[in-house]
């Protein structure tokens, strides 16, 4: 569309631009979200503080008693009252400005924002717990459709969708109306605060989710208000033509073109002056950079170990994407040429010389001396300290003369860390791996950047280091990444290459939800299974000398464990604190996995860390993991046929082990008939296999080591038994030592085969079943059993987590 109105003035420039469309802004989806939030969050308040809610609603009365005359009208007449004023103010403003669109979607928000607040009142009043609408109830709602005032979810939904605010005054002045309206009905103790809230909370959530799906009128600078802009800095326009090129990469609000280096959802203007000079015009609209900012937000979010940039505003971003090409001119590297920028209240405007002009790059016909080209031009940026942050296929451009440049410098940053210039540069090379080839490449790379630096960016080659853009190319394949690690790592010895771990990149992977998951489940377990009067009963009537008893032998098993797994280790790689340390934490990671496997995982971290790689290290625990279950099985054994004890004979679950392990041997063989599984198995898991087993009877060849890493596990399961027997003491109750120790180290056993943390519940069963059985009072054995848990469980786990913390300051976990 021609704007007539500069066309009819002969003086005066000629504009071809198109009228403003509705935008949909990733604000309101942003905004629908923390609506929701604040429901919850208050949900949560009323029930579980309802004292603080009640506290503030006791406040408000008290300090508006000047209002309380209004307590004589019906609290309907108020809200219908204020209900007229804000529709009939709004909707008149909208239909005198011919506003149709925007008048009837108003409308259909404010019905769904009642429609909305009657199904949630409905929802909650339908529970069969009515704490929560207790909570939620008023002298003016009831229970049933009409448990939260409607009123502040219909006119939030209706004044949402007919805003924003700063755009309409009417809609501006309806909101205090709304807000006055709220806090009168709180104050008299129509509404409550909580219910309230919700409402709002609810109408605030439906139209904001309309705004966004229906969209809003864009506000941007466009037409004779961008030439006024244009001549605020210098320009004297003659000609502004709207580009109509179709973005190069992205969609909606996130498209860019290579014509304004990349700039995300702009408006692109061939721009001519009185003085012959031709420009580029890149407009930002607020409403489009919320996208952008969202997906800085992300990467802000999945990064560690990083830094991302974060432009709040649209003016921020274009400020810094000028700064960024001035930059690079500044280093001597081609880029387009900035001539200014500025901005209004709704729009950010950047202006580059169109004879710099970036033009995108044939990637079907790349060579290696393109890709040497565009790592050099990198390395240069990054060498003074410029890096780019997002390095995808719509970057790699060149200039008329063929220049080979790196193009969309908006989100890099300056002053950069080395992590992010690694980042970069991995970047880079998966994308040329994935056009030209992973040797070709490496090639390129050792040629650019030579072999050193080349090593050191090993550890950053990750799948997550690499743009989903790259990833979606049709030369992409998921050997790729280790196919180039591999490339790399045959320039370096075999043993380096092995130590060499990756750089933690990603905030979010599967091993750290399922560290969460755990937690959350560990977090359940305990507090489900943890009956505090009882423990503090138990601990409140114990013989305070045999308690410490119980704790002295609690510290032994640590030093016995220690013992255990040290004398497996090379004595140049020992750290006997380190060690200690390391069997402390194992009792935090038994809150959040069964018994045996925390430690177990705890001991495999620490040997790594201790320089071991990954078959050694999982061969020494292993072999302390086999050292404990032999010393076990021997003292059971052995103490049985001393005590003569069979209390529990039937309770081994025989028929259960074998049927187990048909199984297992049922599906083995099944598996091993299918030809190309057996070819897999036998080629990819048996050396591996074969590998660990080699190295795991190295390491229980050695007699002298294998010697004391058995003393050491005899102490620990000695002193463990001794403690129960210890607890026992401690309420009165005396036994031979020899034969609690041997029906603790049975039961224990039982009870850990559950498969909660630490055998929560169940260890806690067994062992109380177990002692009452020998003759053992209920209440003795039930009170020795929770002293014994709390001294090698609770009292384990905040000293795990401070050893864990002592080991992660040191580099060892």
């Amino acid at each position: 569309m021609t704007d007539s109105h500069d066309n009819d003035q002969h003086d005066g420039p000629f504009i071809e631009d198109v009228a403003p469309r509705r935008t949909r802004d990733f604000a309101d989806l942003m905004r629908v979200g923390l609506s929701l939030l604040v429901a919850v969050v208050v949900m949560v308040f009323a029930v579980y503080l309802g004292g603080m809610t009640r506290g503030v609603e006791s406040d408000a009365h008290t300090a508006a008693k000047a209002i309380n005359w209004l307590a004589d009208f019906p609290s309907t007449v108020l809200t219908q009252l204020a209900t007229i004023v804000i529709v009939v103010f709004v909707l008149g403003q909208l239909l005198f400005t011919r506003m149709w669109l925007e008048a009837a979607v108003s409308a259909l928000a404010m019905f769904a924002g009642y429609g909305t607040v009657w199904g949630v009142s409905t929802a909650i009043s339908g529970l069969g717990d009515h704490t929560l609408a207790l909570a939620l109830i008023s002298a003016a709602t009831s229970l049933g459709s009409t448990l939260l005032p409607d009123i502040y979810g219909g006119m939030a939904a209706f004044l949402t969708a007919a805003g924003p605010r700063r755009t309409r005054s009417s809609v501006k002045w309806s909101w205090n109306i709304l807000y006055a309206t709220a806090a009168v009905m709180v104050v008299l103790s129509w509404h409550s605060v909580t219910g309230m809230l919700v409402s709002l909370a609810a109408g605030r959530m439906v139209g904001m989710l309309i705004r966004f799906l229906v969209g809003t009128q864009n506000t941007g600078v466009w037409g004779t208000e961008l030439v006024e802009a244009l001549k605020g800095i210098g320009l004297e326009p003659t000609s502004l033509i709207r580009h109509q090129t179709a973005p190069l990469g992205g969609h909606g609000s996130l498209a860019a073109t290579l014509e304004d280096d990349l700039a995300e959802g702009s408006r692109i203007y061939d721009l001519e002056t009185a003085n012959g000079r031709r420009f580029i015009v890149s407009v930002v609209d607020a409403q489009t950079h919320t996208a952008g900012y969202l997906k800085q937000l992300w990467d802000w979010v999945r990064f560690t170990s990083v830094s991302i940039r974060r432009d709040r505003s649209v003016r921020e971003a274009v400020q810094h994407h000028f700064a960024m090409l001035l930059g690079l001119h500044n280093i001597k590297l081609p880029a387009p040429e900035p001539y200014g920028i500025t901005d209004t209240d709704e729009s950010a405007i950047l202006v580059l010389d169109a004879h710099s002009v970036e033009l995108a790059a044939n990637l079907s016909t790349l060579t290696k001396a393109d890709a040497v080209a565009y790592m050099r031009y990198l390395s240069v940026a990054n060498r003074r300290g410029y890096t780019h942050r997002r390095i995808t296929p719509d970057t790699l451009a060149r200039l008329d003369d063929g220049t080979a440049v790196i193009a969309g410098w908006l989100n890099g940053d300056n002053a950069s860390a080395q992590a992010n210039a690694a980042l970069d540069k991995v970047q880079l090379l998966a994308l040329f791996a994935a056009l030209i080839g992973v040797e070709p490449t490496i090639e390129a790379a050792r040629e650019a950047w030579g072999d050193a630096l080349l090593v050191t960016l090993v550890p950053f080659i990750q799948k997550m280091a690499v743009p989903s853009s790259t990833r979606a190319l049709g030369t992409w394949d998921k050997q790729l990444l280790t196919q180039l690690r591999a490339g790399i790592n045959a320039l370096i010895d075999e043993e380096t290459a092995e130590a060499t771990e990756p750089v933690t990149l990603a905030r979010f992977s599967w091993r750290s939800m399922i560290t969460m998951l755990l937690v959350i489940v560990a977090v359940v377990v305990v507090f489900t299974q943890l009956n505090p009067e009882e423990i503090i009963t138990a601990l409140r009537n114990a013989n305070p000398l045999m308690a410490l008893v119980v704790l002295a032998f609690g510290v032994c098993g640590w030093i016995g464990s220690s013992i255990s797994l040290g004398a497996l280790m090379d004595r140049d790689r020992r750290n006997p604190l380190g060690v200690f340390m390391s069997q402390v934490a194992g009792g935090f990671a038994t809150v959040s996995m069964p018994a045996g496997v925390g430690p177990s995982f705890v001991n495999l971290q620490f040997l790594r860390k201790s320089g071991y790689r990954n078959a050694p290290a999982t061969a020494i625990m292993s072999a302390a993991l086999v050292v404990y279950y032999a010393v076990y099985f021997a003292m059971l054994v052995l103490i049985g046929l001393f005590t003569g004890r069979n209390t529990f004979t039937g309770s081994i679950p025989t028929n259960t082990l074998v049927i187990v392990l048909g199984a297992v041997v049922v599906v083995v063989s099944v598996a091993m008939m299918i030809p190309p599984l057996r070819h897999w198995v036998t080629g990819r898991l048996m050396p591996l296999a074969r590998n660990y087993v080699n190295k795991l009877l190295d390491v229980l060849s050695r007699p002298r080591e294998l010697t004391i890493s058995c003393l050491g596990a005899l102490f620990q399961n000695v002193t463990t038994g001794l403690a129960f027997w210890a607890a026992l003491q401690a309420f009165g109750y005396t036994t031979n030592p020899v034969e609690a120790t041997f029906v603790f180290m049975l039961a224990y056993a039982l009870g850990s085969a559950v498969p909660t943390p630490g055998g929560l519940g169940g260890v806690e069963a067994a062992l109380t079943f177990a002692f009452v059985a020998i003759g053992v009072p209920q209440g003795v054995a039930l009170s020795a059993t929770l002293l014994h848990r709390v001294v090698f469980y609770w009292l384990r786990v905040p000293l795990g987590a401070l050893a864990m913390r002592w080991l992660a300051r040191r580099n060892l976990m």
